[in-house]
């Protein structure tokens, strides 16, 4: 295990990771467009917690499918010798966490979502302001690679619970870019597989702002003590 990002690159593909702590693997994929460098707090806490914690990007180059992304992170997992994980994801990056699921069950002990993606564009400008100030912008090559990965894609192919997977969403209660009704909806589509909780007055970057209560439903649910 190493505490620096190191890049998986066979076929081009340029997968940045970062493979930290010890305990049972859980992995955190990040929103489009963005570096997993702000899921940084809500890693090292579950490092502290006895996880080892597995944050991966996305591939540098397209064009690819949801399958595709999904095939990155296990190659990734396979690469460092973990053979099942708890697969979580912030928006988007949970959409790639359902398609792991889906495609890839063995390697999956079950699913945390972090805001439940939709697969319909929201303007995330204010949103981003508001935590990273003035002027930031998310990377727009990659984001408008993930978003046709994600629009190319057959929304049953991502969007659908894999059977027999237990589900966590934690989702923030203000969030307008991946809104609480959307974690509502999946639930109800998966009653008996997942669990839907939130993290009150917190928006959509509550992994960032709130990652002490984002840590702490993560570590109730999978009763690590």
């Amino acid at each position: 295990m190493t505490h620096e990002r190191q890049t998986f690159e066979p076929d081009g593909r340029a997968v940045a990771y970062i493979d930290e702590g010890s305990g049972p693997a859980v992995v955190l994929l990040p929103a489009a467009g963005l570096d997993f460098a702000y899921l940084g707090t809500l890693a090292s806490i579950l490092v502290e917690e006895d996880f080892r914690v597995v944050r991966i990007g996305s591939r540098a180059a397209g064009p690819a499918t949801m399958h595709d992304l999904a095939q990155d992170v296990v190659d990734v997992l396979t690469a460092l010798g973990i053979d099942d994980a708890w697969i979580g994801g912030h928006a988007f990056g949970g959409a790639v966490a359902r398609t792991v699921a889906l495609d890839h069950h063995d390697h999956v002990n079950g699913i945390l979502l972090l805001g439940v993606e939709a697969g319909t564009p929201a303007d995330r400008r204010e949103a981003f302001t508001a935590v990273f100030g003035e002027g930031f912008a998310p990377d727009a090559a990659l984001e408008a690679m993930q978003t046709t990965a994600l629009s190319s894609t057959p929304t049953p192919e991502w969007a659908t619970i894999a059977p027999d997977t237990p589900t966590l969403v934690i989702q923030g209660g203000s969030d307008d870019i991946t809104p609480p009704d959307n974690g509502l909806a999946l639930q109800a589509s998966a009653p008996a597989l997942v669990s839907v909780t939130s993290v009150d007055d917190a928006g959509h970057l509550f992994v960032l702002t709130h990652p002490g209560e984002t840590s702490w439903f993560i570590e109730d649910y999978l009763d690590w003590d």
